[in-house]
Protein backbone atom coordinates (compact mmCIF):
# COMPACT_ATOMS: atom_id res chain seq x y z
CA UNK A 1 0.00 0.00 0.00
CA UNK A 2 3.08 2.41 1.06
CA UNK A 3 4.79 1.81 -2.55
CA UNK A 4 1.23 2.39 -4.49
CA UNK A 5 0.56 6.01 -2.31
CA UNK A 6 4.40 6.95 -3.25
CA UNK A 7 3.46 6.16 -6.77
CA UNK A 8 0.57 8.11 -7.08
CA UNK A 9 2.83 10.89 -5.31
CA UNK A 10 5.75 10.84 -7.90
CA UNK A 11 3.51 10.95 -10.46
CA UNK A 12 0.96 14.23 -8.86
CA UNK A 13 4.81 15.49 -8.38
CA UNK A 14 5.82 15.11 -12.19
CA UNK A 15 2.92 16.53 -13.56
CA UNK A 16 3.00 19.42 -11.28
CA UNK A 17 6.77 20.17 -12.20
CA UNK A 18 5.83 19.17 -16.02
CA UNK A 19 2.61 22.04 -15.76
CA UNK A 20 5.04 24.70 -14.16
CA UNK A 21 7.89 24.35 -16.32
CA UNK A 22 5.40 25.00 -18.94
CA UNK A 23 4.11 27.82 -17.22
CA UNK A 24 7.44 29.22 -17.13
CA UNK A 25 8.53 28.29 -20.86
CA UNK A 26 5.84 30.99 -22.69
CA UNK A 27 2.78 28.70 -22.85
CA UNK A 28 -0.19 31.08 -23.96
CA UNK A 29 -3.19 31.00 -21.32
CA UNK A 30 -5.10 31.48 -24.83
CA UNK A 31 -3.84 28.11 -25.98
CA UNK A 32 -6.75 25.88 -26.45
CA UNK A 33 -6.60 22.17 -25.37
CA UNK A 34 -6.12 19.44 -27.74
CA UNK A 35 -7.96 16.32 -27.86
CA UNK A 36 -8.47 13.58 -30.77
CA UNK A 37 -7.99 10.14 -31.58
CA UNK A 38 -6.77 8.17 -35.02
CA UNK A 39 -10.11 8.14 -36.37
CA UNK A 40 -11.26 11.47 -35.90
CA UNK A 41 -12.62 12.51 -39.31
CA UNK A 42 -10.97 15.94 -39.15
CA UNK A 43 -7.71 15.05 -39.27
CA UNK A 44 -5.55 15.77 -42.36
CA UNK A 45 -3.37 12.77 -43.16
CA UNK A 46 -0.94 13.65 -45.72
CA UNK A 47 1.91 11.41 -47.47
CA UNK A 48 4.92 10.60 -46.37
CA UNK A 49 8.06 11.00 -48.21
CA UNK A 50 8.74 8.52 -50.95
CA UNK A 51 11.06 6.49 -49.49
CA UNK A 52 7.84 5.68 -46.67
CA UNK A 53 5.94 4.20 -48.82
CA UNK A 54 2.33 3.23 -47.81
CA UNK A 55 2.83 5.49 -44.97
CA UNK A 56 1.02 8.79 -43.95
CA UNK A 57 1.36 11.19 -41.28
CA UNK A 58 -1.38 13.52 -39.61
CA UNK A 59 0.30 16.91 -37.54
CA UNK A 60 -1.37 17.02 -34.16
CA UNK A 61 0.65 19.77 -32.67
CA UNK A 62 3.31 22.60 -33.42
CA UNK A 63 4.87 23.10 -37.42
CA UNK A 64 6.69 20.15 -39.23
CA UNK A 65 9.25 22.97 -39.62
CA UNK A 66 9.86 23.80 -36.13
CA UNK A 67 10.71 22.37 -32.78
CA UNK A 68 8.05 20.61 -30.40
CA UNK A 69 6.26 18.75 -32.74
CA UNK A 70 3.66 16.23 -32.33
CA UNK A 71 2.11 13.79 -35.09
CA UNK A 72 0.33 10.42 -36.05
CA UNK A 73 2.38 8.04 -38.05
CA UNK A 74 0.93 5.42 -39.96
CA UNK A 75 2.15 2.70 -41.68
CA UNK A 76 -0.20 -0.05 -43.48
CA UNK A 77 -0.03 -3.77 -42.80
CA UNK A 78 3.73 -6.02 -43.88
CA UNK A 79 5.13 -2.82 -44.77
CA UNK A 80 8.19 -2.10 -44.05
CA UNK A 81 10.01 1.41 -42.98
CA UNK A 82 13.74 1.65 -44.48
CA UNK A 83 16.89 2.42 -42.49
CA UNK A 84 16.34 6.12 -41.58
CA UNK A 85 17.62 8.73 -39.45
CA UNK A 86 16.56 12.04 -37.69
CA UNK A 87 18.15 14.87 -35.99
CA UNK A 88 15.68 14.72 -33.31
CA UNK A 89 15.22 12.18 -30.16
CA UNK A 90 12.00 10.74 -30.84
CA UNK A 91 9.35 9.64 -28.17
CA UNK A 92 6.38 7.00 -29.66
CA UNK A 93 3.63 5.55 -28.24
CA UNK A 94 2.01 2.82 -30.46
CA UNK A 95 -1.61 3.66 -30.73
CA UNK A 96 -2.57 0.36 -32.87
CA UNK A 97 -1.11 -3.04 -34.71
CA UNK A 98 2.14 -4.86 -33.79
CA UNK A 99 5.33 -3.04 -35.06
CA UNK A 100 8.96 -4.50 -35.05
CA UNK A 101 11.80 -2.05 -34.53
CA UNK A 102 15.55 -1.96 -34.82
CA UNK A 103 17.60 0.34 -33.72
CA UNK A 104 21.57 0.26 -35.33
CA UNK A 105 23.76 -2.20 -33.15
CA UNK A 106 20.28 -3.47 -30.98
CA UNK A 107 18.23 -6.38 -31.45
CA UNK A 108 14.85 -6.03 -32.96
CA UNK A 109 11.96 -5.58 -30.37
CA UNK A 110 8.06 -5.65 -31.65
CA UNK A 111 6.31 -3.23 -29.81
CA UNK A 112 2.35 -3.67 -29.16
CA UNK A 113 -0.36 -0.92 -28.97
CA UNK A 114 0.13 0.75 -25.82
CA UNK A 115 4.23 0.34 -25.84
CA UNK A 116 6.75 3.45 -25.17
CA UNK A 117 9.63 3.54 -26.96
CA UNK A 118 12.46 6.32 -27.08
CA UNK A 119 14.58 6.57 -29.89
CA UNK A 120 18.10 8.59 -29.82
CA UNK A 121 18.73 11.36 -32.49
CA UNK A 122 20.82 10.51 -35.51
CA UNK A 123 20.90 6.15 -34.70
CA UNK A 124 19.63 4.41 -37.39
CA UNK A 125 16.80 2.52 -37.77
CA UNK A 126 14.03 0.59 -39.26
CA UNK A 127 10.66 -0.59 -38.81
CA UNK A 128 8.18 -3.22 -40.25
CA UNK A 129 3.94 -2.97 -39.52
CA UNK A 130 3.56 -6.72 -39.13
CA UNK A 131 -0.07 -8.27 -40.49
CA UNK A 132 -2.46 -6.82 -38.12
CA UNK A 133 -1.87 -3.09 -38.64
CA UNK A 134 -2.29 -0.79 -39.65
CA UNK A 135 0.40 0.57 -37.24
CA UNK A 136 -0.46 3.88 -35.97
CA UNK A 137 2.39 5.75 -33.99
CA UNK A 138 1.89 8.92 -32.04
CA UNK A 139 5.61 10.59 -32.69
CA UNK A 140 6.12 13.16 -30.07
CA UNK A 141 9.96 14.98 -31.67
CA UNK A 142 11.78 18.23 -30.13
CA UNK A 143 13.31 19.90 -33.23
CA UNK A 144 12.06 20.22 -36.36
CA UNK A 145 10.91 17.24 -38.19
CA UNK A 146 13.69 15.22 -40.79
CA UNK A 147 13.97 11.79 -42.10
CA UNK A 148 17.32 10.66 -43.95
CA UNK A 149 17.16 7.65 -45.56
CA UNK A 150 20.31 5.24 -45.02
CA UNK A 151 21.88 3.76 -48.30
CA UNK A 152 22.70 -0.08 -47.97
CA UNK A 153 26.19 -0.29 -47.94
CA UNK A 154 27.20 -2.72 -51.31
Amino acid sequence: MKTNKLNLLTLILAFLAIGLNAQSNGVSDTEMSIATTVNDKSLKWLPAPDFFPNCSFTILHGDIAKPNLDFFFRIEPNTEVISHTHNSPERMILISGNLEVQYEGEKATVLKAGSYAYGPARKPHRAKCLNNGPCVLFIAMVDPFDAVPIKEKK
